[in-house]
Formats: C-alpha cells, structure tokens, sequence
C-alpha cells in the first residue's frame, strides 16, 4: 500500500471539481463532502501555516 499525497489529494480535488462542472444536474453531495475534506487535509492541522500552491 502507498502513501497518499498531497498531490494525490490535489489530483482527486481537480478531478471532483471537474466532474461537477461537466454535469452539474446530477446531485453532487457526497462528492461535494469528500471535497470538504480533501480540502481539509490539504490545508493541514490549525495553526500549520499553508503550503505555497505550485505554479
């Protein structure tokens, strides 16, 4: 088993993102909640400042 990224995690954020965007008719709840939480691990623990985003 591997280690998840934070590229893994930025990865799976643009794919969600870019699946909402194709068909916005279909109820995205649960996709909507897990990007809330990707979000979350990527943004780190409170008081961690955040990482610089790659250009």
């Amino acid at each position: 088993m591997q280690a998840v990224t934070e590229g893994d995690r930025r990865k799976e954020v643009r794919i969600l993102l870019d699946q909402i965007q194709a068909h916005p008719e279909r109820d995205w709840t649960a996709a909507r909640q897990r990007l809330a939480t990707l979000n979350k691990l990527i943004a780190g623990p409170p008081g961690k400042p955040p990482r610089p985003q790659p250009h």
